[in-house]
């Protein structure tokens, strides 16, 4: 008997002793790998409907995950779009809005403000950046000041080369400098014709999976900020011709085969369990994109087609397969909902314009948007279904999403009481705005990253060397 006690009271402390370590041991969150193309439209890729592009990777992401129906950029154009997302904060409240950050230029993303990346990295995340980051192209404003632990990829916007023979605004329409290829915080190759811009998708695809193979074995925020599909646009031949020809179908054929290399990698890995991943746009499609059903595009009045775009996340044993969601969601909401998936605090010290929508994003059943009302910048805003948006010489135009998605109906006229409703709401909007704002940060004397080629390689030329370096 005596014995038996003894044999119950080791396993006791056994037991005790186990559960106090797993209660001890640290936080683990999952993987996030977030995919944000470039000038994507609503209507572009087949989960969204078109029927042209062929997409099958992201048919299967949606089949396997959630689609979005109602998920909408914070701000448009390259880098409010990305100051927005990468703070949880609108980008006219710090002064990331107007025009784009240009080559050279003394203004980017102030280093006080606290990215998702930073966020994440206080949680034990290794980041990685590949893509555009379009948020300041001198040294402190870099993405390995701003959270990032490895970054690969173009300063800013694609266009922003010689062979723009608008030139450059800063430079009163001067030539472009030449457009560089970042590792981490220095040149390594630059851009030097249609060739190499071919190449973009492919290499920064490269890049991350070799990011998520180098990380597997703890948790990592992966952000894929592609330039694709913003002009100039070429694809290289066999890419061109298994779009018959057409390029911009092929530069979102080649974004489906990035999306379907990450998530062969995940579950080549045996991690697609423990990674969630999102995907998304940074603004309504331009020239030669689809919005479907949506009025509107890049540029001009804030429309649907302009804010609203294709969203889709997956993760495989955690979110629903083939769900829709139409709940609102935007990209100003993903710090805080990513901060609460890893376990961090969002910054109590600043506005952030974010609100907590995980359980939107994770597809949970009968979960509700937070937001009580969106706003397109400080041009328009939507309450449920109605949308207030000032159209043409700022005249206030109302829709109703529901019965009229693509917008053809004013009903400003049948219903003044609805508009002055919403105008008022978003005239206070905008004053909370301006009364609460946060500045950029500027730098003295801003010089381009590199003003020659020098001895740098073309990017094909560097894209070999790595290549012959693996073999």
């Amino acid at each position: 008997m005596l014995l038996n006690y003894l044999k119950r009271l080791s396993f006791l402390c056994l037991l005790l002793t186990f559960c106090t370590q797993a209660h001890a041991a640290p936080f683990r969150g999952p993987n996030i790998v977030l995919i944000f193309i470039d000038d994507m439209g609503y209507g572009d890729i087949g989960p969204f409907g078109n029927k042209v592009n062929k997409t099958p990777h992201l048919d299967r992401m949606a089949k396997e995950g959630l689609k979005l129906t109602d998920f909408y950029v914070s701000n448009t154009a390259c880098t409010p779009s990305r100051a927005a997302l990468m703070t949880g904060t609108y980008a006219n409240r710090i002064g990331m809005d107007g025009r784009v950050v240009f080559p050279g230029e003394d203004r980017g993303l102030h280093p006080d403000e606290i990215t998702i990346a930073e966020l994440l990295k206080k949680k034990g995340y290794t980041t990685g950046c590949f893509g555009k980051w379009h948020l300041g192209d001198q040294q402190k404003f870099l993405p390995l000041a701003q959270g990032f632990d490895e970054y690969f990829g173009i300063p800013y916007s694609n266009d922003m080369w010689p062979g723009n023979k608008r030139g450059n605004p800063l430079t009163n329409r001067g030539p472009y400098t030449p457009l560089p290829i970042i590792r981490q915080d220095k040149a390594v190759a630059y851009v030097s014709d249609d060739q190499d811009q071919a190449l973009l998708c492919e290499i920064v695809t490269d890049e991350a999976v070799r990011f998520i193979k180098k990380h597997k074995e703890s948790p990592f925020f992966c952000y894929i900020p592609h330039a694709y599909v913003h002009k100039p646009r070429y694809a290289r031949p066999h890419i061109l011709k298994r779009a018959e020809g057409n390029v911009d179908r092929s530069n979102v054929e080649e974004v489906d085969d990035s999306v379907g290399r990450i998530l062969a990698t995940l579950r080549q890995l045996k991690i697609q369990d423990q990674t969630m991943v999102i995907f998304t746009s940074d603004n309504g499609g331009a020239g030669g994109m689809s919005m479907g059903p949506l009025r509107g595009g890049k540029g001009g009045p804030k429309y649907e087609g302009h804010m609203r775009v294709p969203t889709l996340t997956w993760w495989p044993g955690t979110i629903p397969a083939a769900k829709v969601s139409n709940e609102i969601a935007t990209t100003i909401d993903l710090l805080p909902s990513l901060a609460k998936l890893a376990g961090a605090d969002i910054p109590i010290d600043r506005t952030i314009d974010g609100q907590n929508v995980l359980g939107v994003l994770l597809g949970e059943p009968g979960v509700k948007s937070p937001h009580k009302a969106l706003y397109y910048e400080v041009e328009g805003i939507r309450r449920d279904n109605w949308k207030l948006v000032m159209g043409k010489r700022n005249k206030p135009e109302l829709y109703n999403l529901l019965k009229d998605i693509g917008e053809k109906n004013d009903l400003a006229s049948k219903h003044p009481d609805i508009v002055k409703q919403l105008k008022s709401m978003l005239d206070a909007h905008r004053e909370q705005i301006v009364e609460d704002t946060r500045p950029a940060a500027f730098v003295e004397k801003a010089t381009p990253i590199i003003s020659q080629p020098g001895k740098l390689p073309r990017l094909r030329d560097y894209v070999d060397l790595l290549r012959g370096q693996k073999k």
